[in-house]
């Protein structure tokens, strides 16, 4: 499982990121401080950083001095906005730079692209009896194969890479099929309702009014 280190000295933060992620199939160790954060470093493997630049012991940018050594990728998430504050921290080596405050799913969406640059991205996923070979794109259901349209399982890694979260119906048409959604369209109702049939997902799949639809496990 990809681990990930989360280090800001707002617990709700921590506590906000932690839930999404962990929400998302990550497992998550969450620190306040810049020394306990090293610390966690020191002592453990992790496959990415989540870093706030104001923290107490040792801030931001002297974590990300410890770790570039390392290796480890780093997503700074600081409140601190200025054109300036971005580039020192993606000249000190950090992969990406996220503005307070953040959008959840946009947070979750550069987490997996980080991920995937590094190729630290998981190459299979189980949710219950539903087990899913991401490069082979295949999917199985108590071991049997489910047999799934290129779209459909496109749609299948949209729920899956944002499990447990509201997606928006709009977003979801438009990313799978690159086309402007219109409300007359039934396309992603069908798809969703076949989803929901060939994986078992019946009260998994469910639809969030005026919003789209979510993937609760």
């Amino acid at each position: 499982m990809i681990k990930i280190l989360i280090v800001d000295d707002e617990k709700p933060i921590c506590d906000l990121i932690d839930l999404n992620l962990s929400a998302a199939g990550y497992y998550c160790v969450a620190v306040q401080d810049g020394l306990r954060a090293i610390e966690e470093i020191e002592q453990n493997e992790f496959d990415l950083v989540l870093l706030d630049i104001m923290l107490p012991g040792a801030d931001g940018y002297d974590v990300m001095e410890y770790i570039r050594p390392l290796k480890v990728p780093v997503i700074f998430i600081s409140a601190k906005h200025e054109v300036k504050d971005r580039v020192k921290g993606l000249k000190l080596g950090a992969d990406d730079y996220l503005v307070k405050p953040f959008d959840v799913v946009e947070l979750v969406a550069r987490v997996e692209a980080v991920l995937r640059r590094y190729n630290k991205t998981e190459k299979k996923i189980t949710i219950k009896d539903v087990e899913i070979d991401i490069e082979a794109r295949r999917v199985m259901r108590a071991g049997k194969p489910v047999p799934l349209t290129s779209k459909e399982f496109d749609l299948l890694m949209l729920f899956v890479e944002n499990r447990n979260v509201a997606l928006f119906r709009e977003n979801l048409y438009e990313k799978v099929w690159e086309d402007e959604y219109f409300s007359d369209s039934r396309t992603l109702d069908l798809h969703v309702q076949r989803l929901r049939r060939k994986l078992g997902w019946e009260r998994n799949l469910v639809a969030v009014y005026k919003v789209g639809y979510r993937l609760e496990v």
